[in-house]
């Protein structure tokens, strides 16, 4: 067994990020198993890029109100203790409301050659948008 009692906070890069996003990783993929968690910390109007997952990606929110969307416009307001789960590539965004943060712990299965992330373009203000 291992205890780990602290991981260190990173700040999200420019390159994957819109706005003030944090990550602290709780299990980096290690062989013979490939499962990649992370606790994600976004600032209110803050987002991840547009990206895909080989084999998909959960999401369980754990404070604040998000947003989660999907390129055909469907937006989807989520809050603590909610979960969503995000099929085999399918490109999508995740982040905060414009008015509130918002943390999830964010789960993936790597592909054998890493954690199967695709990160593709920042998703426009426009895309962003707010529902209702």
């Amino acid at each position: 067994m291992d205890h780990i009692t602290e991981t260190p906070t990173m700040k999200g890069p420019a390159d994957r990020f819109t706005g003030d996003v944090y990550l602290n990783m709780l299990q980096a993929p290690a062989e013979p198993g490939r499962l990649a968690v992370g606790l994600v910390r976004f600032t209110p109007g803050a987002r991840t890029n547009w990206h895909s997952h080989a084999l998909g990606q959960t999401l369980y929110v754990t404070d604040g109100i998000g947003l989660v969307g999907t390129r055909d416009g469907n937006i989807v307001r989520v809050a603590a203790g909610q979960t969503v789960i995000c099929p085999a590539g399918e490109e999508h965004w995740h982040g905060a409301t414009g008015t509130t943060l918002m943390a999830h712990i964010a789960m993936v299965v790597g592909d054998g050659t890493g954690d199967g992330t695709t990160w593709l373009e920042p998703v426009t203000d426009e895309q962003y948008g707010q529902p209702s």
